[in-house]
């Protein structure tokens, strides 16, 4: 029976004070004992991985680089449904409350089990306060015992205003202590590492001419800044990485097992790059795409240190985080500039971007070539081992497929008569671009004017010089690559290895 003088909300707002409590507690004592992952970070990794493909893509879709943002607010959002759900039930029923919490406990206990930097030694803070939890939650909803019925409704009242008084106090104190920690220790967040003395590249890249920067409004420059750069990943909270004990392990198929220090890193002859990195879920005149210089190491040269046996054609690259990623041996040893940065736009990785050590690949998707905070490459063989994407059916090799996209003008826009600016970019990446073609309403492919080549690992802008008339328009964009390959206009999603099609953008001049 639910207990006199205790409201719902009073007993629901119990719970979500409770249940935040034991989180943030879980929390701080995996941040205090270095034990792994948090609840919150462990429980979203794991959905994360067991997400299945569609609805990651949806995610992305609907959300962009904000996935994650959403995913945290989703997980907030059914958490604290649950916690009312948990004030609920202890309000009717003595203790099944607490089964809620419990329940609540072990689900990410078992995510923080699951995790590479987890483990069962690893989920004693989410067990312990999760137990805390459930005893306070039936401590604060405890049945009075009063003399008479008056005397038992006022010292209810009394006691219900002093328990929440006393928990809100409690949690509330909690979080703040929570707060300065992560602050101070930067967990959870995107803080900056120690900065690392870059040296000047033994290798420098070509400085862009004048001309290849067209310098259009809403046209996106040649150089992507790193804050803008997009950032699509498969960690929740970034990593951090301590630079003074990352190691780089090269093992596998090999005559010699090579480690590398970051320090050792940084005193070889390092190659500056330009190169245009492009995610597999980028959409048809999508955004997830950018350009940028890279300082870092061959990787051939790493690899040609360690001797791959025959009979070796896949290097099997592992994150801090457990991530995996599966690239052809022969793209990381010819000699395309497939880097192991340290430095992106002249300064050192920003942490969303793999701070200290990242992987660079030009001329493949993300998904297979560009691991963030690399500490192991695995010398192994397609038939022998898979990748964290691949599992998950996707191809196990994508090389990046010639795109186009217009930037401006945007769709949907009014325009005046005249000439209109029809600008983008267009890339095929360690292929080069030859031409861009603009066509109107299906008419005839009429050739647009190129930014002066960088770079065959970049894209290039374009720019195409529209007379419109009155009326509704539609404008369509293709590429051909220097190798003759003309970009198709056939429409294919992103899965298994990047979308097709020309873009299109729909218009209206006045």
């Amino acid at each position: 029976m639910p207990q006199p003088g205790l409201t719902r909300p009073r007993a629901a707002l119990v719970g979500v004070l409770v249940t935040g409590g034991a989180v943030v507690l879980a929390d701080l004592l995996a941040r205090f004992a270095g034990t792994g992952p948090g609840p919150v970070e462990a429980v979203a990794e794991a959905f994360i991985d067991l997400t299945p493909s569609w609805l990651k893509e949806l995610a992305i879709d609907l959300f962009g680089t904000n996935d994650k943002v959403a995913l945290g607010v989703g997980i907030v959002v059914v958490m604290a449904a649950l916690a009312v759900v948990a004030g609920l039930e202890e309000r009717r029923r003595r203790y099944s409350g607490a089964m809620v919490v419990a329940f609540l406990g072990l689900l990410a206990a078992g995510a923080t089990a699951s995790r590479p930097d987890g483990g069962l030694v690893a989920t004693w803070p989410v067990l312990a306060a999760t137990a805390a939890g459930a005893m306070v939650l039936v401590a604060l909803l405890a049945p009075a015992r009063p003399v008479d019925a008056e005397r038992a409704m006022r010292d209810r009242r009394t006691l219900d205003r002093r328990r929440l008084l006393q928990g809100a106090g409690l949690v509330t104190g909690a979080a703040l202590v929570g707060a300065v920690v992560s602050r101070m220790t930067g967990a959870g967040t995107a803080a900056a590492g120690p900065p690392l003395a870059l040296p000047d590249p033994a290798v420098p890249a070509p400085a862009p001419p004048p001309g290849a920067d067209l310098g259009i409004e809403g046209l996106a420059p040649y150089r992507t800044p790193n804050p803008e750069f997009y950032r699509i990943d498969t960690a929740f909270f970034v990593p951090r990485v301590d630079p003074a004990t990352w190691e780089l392990r090269v093992h596998g198929m090999v005559e010699h097992e090579v480690r590398l220090t970051l320090d050792e890193l940084l005193g070889e002859k390092l190659t500056e790059a330009w190169v245009t990195l492009c995610c597999v879920s980028n959409e048809v005149g999508g955004h997830l795409v950018g350009n940028a210089s890279w300082l870092g190491l061959p990787v051939r040269e790493v690899l040609a240190r360690a001797r791959p046996l025959p009979g070796a054609d896949m290097v099997l690259s592992r994150s801090v985080d457990g991530f995996t990623a599966s690239t052809p041996l022969e793209v990381l040893t010819d000699e395309r500039n497939a880097l192991l940065a340290v430095g992106m736009n002249g300064t050192e990785l920003p942490p969303e971007h793999g701070y200290p050590v990242r992987l660079v690949v030009p001329g493949l998707y993300g998904f297979v070539s560009a691991t963030k905070w690399v500490a192991e490459l695995e010398v192994t063989r397609f038939a022998d081992a898979t990748a964290y994407w691949t599992d998950r059916g996707w191809s196990p090799r994508a090389p990046v497929k010639i795109s186009s996209r217009i930037d401006v003008p945007r769709g949907g826009g009014d325009l005046a008569a005249g000439e209109v600016v029809v600008a983008g970019v267009a890339w095929a990446q360690h292929t080069g671009i030859a031409a861009v073609d603009v066509r109107v309403d299906d008419g005839e492919w009429r050739p647009a004017e190129l930014a002066d080549a960088v770079d065959v690992d970049t894209w290039r802008q374009w720019v195409y010089r529209w007379p419109a008339e009155p009326g509704k328009h539609s404008l369509e964009v293709r590429a051909t690559g220097l190798d003759g390959v003309v970009q198709t206009g056939e429409r294919a999603g992103v899965v298994p290895d990047g979308a097709t099609g020309w873009h299109r953008v729909d218009v209206q001049v006045g």
